[in-house]
């Protein structure tokens, strides 16, 4: 079963912080989808409008999750319009979502962070509801001699906590 979901609202409002009120934008997220019979990746869209002028970052909490077989992942990239008009990068190369993250205990939120590297000035402005990112569901192979036994014990960038 791979799909995409949203994160329960809850979860939601407290990655985005604050004490606005989100009711809207949660219900006007999303989920991504295809473009075209031969499109890889799934658009990712953005739940609000922002701008990225050069040099600067920011941290898109999508309002989404994703449920994978075991023996997939999520790879996220920027939409290659972007990255080539604006040089966005992914401030971690390419994101890995692992096929247990959605059991983890922030719901498996997928959170996006951007840098604009452009060398020409030109500030993304970036729509809510436009794409901005494309996910694309990619199969794994273990090793014969694979010994992996242990269970997620928290969120994002957990593996590694003993």
């Amino acid at each position: 079963m791979n799909k995409f979901e949203k994160v329960s609202f809850e979860e939601y409002k407290k990655a985005i912080g604050g004490d606005a009120d989100l009711t809207q934008e949660y219900n006007d997220i999303k989920l991504p989808k295809r473009s075209t019979t031969g499109s890889a990746g799934y658009d990712v869209f953005a739940p609000f409008s922002f701008d990225l002028a050069v040099g600067e970052t920011i941290k898109i909490p999508t309002g989404l999750r994703i449920l994978l077989d075991n023996d997939k992942f999520l790879g996220l990239y920027p939409r290659s319009g972007l990255g080539f008009k604006y040089r966005i990068q992914f401030d971690n190369t390419i994101p890995v979502v692992d096929s247990d993250y959605s059991q983890s205990d922030n719901e498996g939120h997928i959170m996006i962070k951007i840098t604009n590297d452009g060398r020409e000035g030109k500030t993304l402005h970036v729509n809510k509801g436009e794409a901005f990112a494309q996910g694309i569901i990619q199969p794994f192979v273990k090793t014969d001699d694979d010994e992996a036994n242990g269970i997620r014990n928290g969120g994002f960038g957990s593996t590694n906590k003993k």
